[in-house]
């Protein structure tokens, strides 16, 4: 079918156009979204900055039509001859240094030298082949053939001297070691292309033909200059040289064939060749295109958008001009046609946009790669190591997570988590000092219930995580996040979803909105924040004596007792008492009554103590730096009577803990303070532990309880 009559059609709405012939049809810059190829024949079609998005070309024939392949069959005869008859001159100018006359006329006194000559330059050329192979068209590589080149001359000038005393054999033989290593490269490079190219057996039969050409183009020519002997030595080192050079470049035809990065410098190149008049697809927009089963030998992929397009099961893709995109690794290439990352290690790969749909990573080590838009949907990824993956945008739908290390990996609200199958996570990949991997649970008997993962990972995205050095200094945090909140007025003290401490120093996490700049509000808090602590820093010595003095005035103000009196029967009585120690809560000689108190069977109920003991405190704080304290204990006893997660029991013990914290403000001792604040937060993480981390009242602790013990003046 010509490209009009499929133009014509997908104008009216075809778009099937399965197992058609389209061979050599040119589609350049045409807009074909949404087209069905599946089958058909594209050999040296033309799709060249064509608009492809969602195309499918399932088990399709591309690369090179029969025309052009003659055609690279005929250039590989060619080559062959050319490096034939190069290696054959290359025989002859040897030879002709060992017998620089006719054979009746040669000096066969120089013959041990002539013969030193000769094994400098064979074991040059060895080595030369032996260093390419080695390292590659490098720098390095060609210095280690000059180090031989100069030895070998050495030697052949030692060889020269003791032998006949005829200094310009010896040059003459370095001259020949010079040319032997230009031409073993030559004839590499040339039986490479032919690798390329060409089916095995027609690169066989080419390197063949260069050998013979050159044995019989040295001892000719030889015969006729020098006699017998030298045509023989001559057609011996040719065929030797040949064999060598043609060696080096079918193994250098395999290494670029796969991709090994010692002989990138020439694989652009070689495929260039291997690709010239196949289908071309470079600067096309193959975004979301199938390519499941085609074959894609010779193909130009240069330039072209490969957003998760399909390449399961294709075939001749490593023989394709693939341009700097993430099939360039041979690796990741095979990764994508086999759809198999089994136990194989894939660190700092480059995965971006990458159709892994369905794959199988299980076990697979992924730490530091980049995933970032690629599709996993349904990926097997248990016990996958992810730690500090980029997975911003990445599409993880009903993908499998059970095991997976997610230590420090970066998603954002574009990742989607949809339907993800994950029973646990741990957050670090190497145990830590006690052994522990950061199990998500925590608890080993409990595993995440349905949606749980989802829930917790995705308030994850649109969090900030501040690490504060050293702990928290309560003044330069209420300003600096004063500040903070002045600047974004999107963020408040409700926006710290949790404060917590990491060996010395304390994490705070703030969820701040999807558009935020997160850099920007981080650089917002601390730069503030460091700044007062070296302020404070600078007048620690003034700070310790005020701090002192306020310690005392307070200790005396709590120690003074107070003095009141009770009028009964014209006589006057005096009690004494400690403040501090005493709530009044009503009218002992009357009525009970308490204030938003209630009775149960009789008894007091304990959310009842709880709300009046948070009364006590004033409803302003006398302080910035204790923000809120009332505001926050009252959050936290709803909570606790709010959650459906606790029993009656449970409830009970926390209330009791609320209350508490209510009572530290009225507690001066700062030893005992400390001690009943360690004891409550004791009792909260015992309660609490048992309970899924996405439990309300988790969540709830987690946020206000630090908030709380900051405020008391407890180091979080």
């Amino acid at each position: 079918m010509r490209a009009e009559e499929v133009l014509r059609r997908y104008a009216t709405g075809e778009r099937n156009f399965q197992g058609e012939d389209l061979r050599g049809q040119n589609f350049s810059q045409r807009n074909l979204a949404d087209a069905d190829f599946s089958g058909a024949d594209i050999r040296g079609t033309n799709f060249a900055g064509a608009v492809l998005r969602q195309a499918c070309f399932r088990h399709a024939i591309a690369g090179l039509q029969r025309r052009w392949i003659l055609m690279q069959w005929l250039a590989v005869f060619l080559i062959s001859g050319l490096t034939g008859i190069l290696q054959g001159f290359l025989g002859y100018s040897i030879s002709v240094y060992f017998f620089p006359s006719r054979t009746a006329d040669y000096d066969w006194s120089s013959l041990a030298s002539d013969v030193v000559v000769a094994v400098c330059c064979l074991v040059v050329l060895l080595g030369a082949c032996v260093a390419i192979a080695r390292q590659g068209f490098t720098i390095r590589a060609f210095s280690a053939i000059s180090m031989l080149v100069a030895v070998a001359g050495s030697i052949a000038v030692l060889g020269a001297i003791l032998g006949t005393g005829k200094v310009a054999v010896a040059g003459s033989a370095i001259v020949a070691v010079a040319v032997a290593v230009t031409g073993s490269v030559a004839v590499a490079v040339a039986v490479a292309i032919a690798g390329l190219v060409a089916i095995p057996i027609i690169a066989a039969i080419a390197s063949s033909i260069a050998v013979l050409v050159a044995i019989a183009i040295a001892s000719a020519v030889t015969l006729k200059v020098s006699g017998e002997v030298a045509s023989i030595i001559a057609g011996v080192v040719a065929g030797l040289g040949s064999f060598l050079s043609i060696g080096l470049g079918i193994y250098i035809a395999r290494q670029v064939t796969s991709g090994k990065p010692k002989f990138a410098v020439i694989r652009s190149f070689f495929l260039a060749l291997a690709t010239w008049g196949g289908t071309r697809f470079e600067k096309a927009d193959l975004t979301q295109a199938d390519f499941t089963g085609a074959i894609l030998k010779s193909t130009n992929f240069r330039q072209s958008i490969l957003s998760r397009v399909g390449w399961r099961n294709v075939k001749g893709l490593e023989r394709s001009l693939l341009g700097n995109s993430i099939l360039a690794d041979a690796t990741v290439r095979d990764l994508l046609i086999t759809g198999n990352g089994y136990k194989k290690t894939y660190v700092d790969a480059n995965l971006q946009e990458a159709n892994l749909n369905g794959f199988n990573l299980q076990e697979a080590n992924l730490k530091w790669a980049n995933l970032s838009n690629a599709t996993l949907q349904q990926a097997n990824l248990k016990d996958a190591n992810l730690r500090e993956v980029l997975a911003i945008g990445t599409d993880l739908t009903n993908a499998y997570l059970t095991g997976a290390c997610l230590e420090a990996w970066n998603i954002d609200a574009k990742t989607k988590l949809s339907g993800v199958d994950c029973q646990y996570v741990f957050l670090l990949e190497t145990p830590d000092s006690l052994g522990s991997r950061e199990r998500r649970p925590h608890d080993p008997d409990r595993v995440f219930a349905p949606g749980d993962f989802e829930k917790l990972y995705t308030k994850m995205m649109n969090l900030v995580q501040v690490l504060l050095k050293n702990g928290v200094n309560r003044e330069a945090f209420a300003e600096a996040f004063q500040q903070l909140m002045d600047e974004h007025p999107e963020i408040s003290y409700d926006s710290i979803q949790s404060i917590e401490r990491k060996g010395k120093d304390v994490l705070m996490t703030l969820e701040v909105p999807e558009t935020a700049d997160k850099a920007e509000i981080s650089h917002c808090f601390l730069q503030p924040y460091e700044h007062r602590i070296k302020e404070l820093e600078a007048h620690k010595q003034q700070l310790e004596m005020r701090a002192t003095d306020l310690r005392d005035i307070a200790l005396a103000l709590a120690a003074k007792p107070i003095v009141t009196q009770a009028i009964g029967q014209g006589t006057a009585m005096q009690e004494t008492y400690d403040s501090s120690r005493n709530v009044n809560i009503g009218n002992i000689g009357g009525d009970f009554t308490a204030s938003e108190q209630a009775l149960n069977l009789g008894e007091m109920d304990i959310s009842g103590t709880v709300t009046n003991a948070i009364n006590q405190l004033p409803d302003e704080p006398s302080v910035p730096t204790e923000r809120n304290l009332k505001q926050l204990l009252t959050q936290l006893q709803q909570a606790i009577q709010d959650s459906s997660d606790l029993s009656t029991g449970e409830k009970t013990v926390l209330l009791e803990q609320v209350k508490t914290l209510a009572e530290v403000k009225q507690t001066a001792e700062p030893e005992r303070k400390a001690g009943m604040l360690q004891k409550v937060k004791g009792m909260f993480e015992a309660t609490l532990k048992s309970l899924p981390d996405t439990a309300d009242i988790v969540e709830a602790c987690s946020k206000l309880l630090p908030l709380i013990l900051i405020a008391l003046g407890f180091p979080v």
